[in-house]
């Protein structure tokens, strides 16, 4: 992991040379983006001048929207979806997250990106293995080849969940329980970042092709908003990833 004064990039993506650009923002990378829900925007903090930003409205589903042609400053996304995917070079996909995990994805082979929010709900309805799908299905990817980065997100340390939540990864995950830790009769602590990776895996990818930012965004205040620990959304962290524009 390496972390500048506002973003935190992973080693796994830079050395992919200029193919790609990435990040995982913290609340002060945040504070000077100011990213509008489905309107493209170009050359913001983080990314090269020449880039569009997108970021869409988020609904803790599973659905995902493919941007596979040149955006336009007219484009509007209406619509709700968690994961953002496109094999065009200039496009930077975006997440936002405040305790949620961002999930970044590059397949170098086939040149495809994803970016993608997942929350407890969305994690046990399967997002990652559904996005990892798409990318198989649409655009040929090798799952042996797609990297994939897991970001700060709530840690297992202060993320802790009742029976409701409980009850739905019982239902919904196979061998939830190596992913909770107990701390009562009715409530545990999730470790949302350790599901996302289970999940990845059991789907096919490798695991040394899978990096995690061992973060939490509940402990560290000075680095990141949380919805958990200060009750309301006074700001979200922005995560993305895009392929560079080839140089002539």
């Amino acid at each position: 992991m390496m972390a500048s004064s506002s973003v935190i990039t992973v080693p796994a993506f830079v050395e992919a040379g200029t193919q790609v650009r990435h990040f995982f923002g913290t609340r002060r990378h945040a504070m000077g983006l100011g990213l509008e829900v489905g309107i493209p925007r170009k050359g913001i903090a983080g990314s090269a001048l020449s880039s569009w930003t997108l970021s869409v409205k988020q609904v803790h589903g599973t659905g995902a929207l493919v941007v596979d042609r040149v955006l336009a400053p007219t484009d509007r996304f209406v619509g709700g979806w968690d994961a953002l995917v496109t094999d065009q070079p200039g496009i930077m996909v975006a997440v936002r997250t405040a305790d949620c995990v961002p999930i970044l994805m590059h397949d170098p082979k086939r040149r495809v990106v994803a970016a993608v929010h997942a929350g407890w709900r969305g994690a046990v309805a399967g997002i990652v293995p559904k996005t990892l799908a798409l990318l198989e299905s649409r655009f040929g990817s090798r799952l042996e080849n797609v990297r994939i980065s897991i970001g700060p997100s709530a840690g297992v340390c202060c993320y802790e969940v009742d029976e409701p939540v409980l009850d739905r990864l019982c239902q919904g995950v196979p061998g939830w329980k190596k992913v909770v830790r107990t701390k009562g009769a009715r409530t545990a602590h999730l470790d949302l970042k350790a599901l996302v990776k289970e999940q990845a895996q059991a789907f096919g990818a490798s695991p040394s092709s899978i990096t995690t930012v061992n973060l939490c965004t509940i402990c560290h205040e000075d680095l990141f908003f949380s919805y958990r620990r200060e009750g309301k959304v006074n700001g979200t962290m922005v995560s993305a990833i895009g392929l560079s524009v080839k140089r002539e």
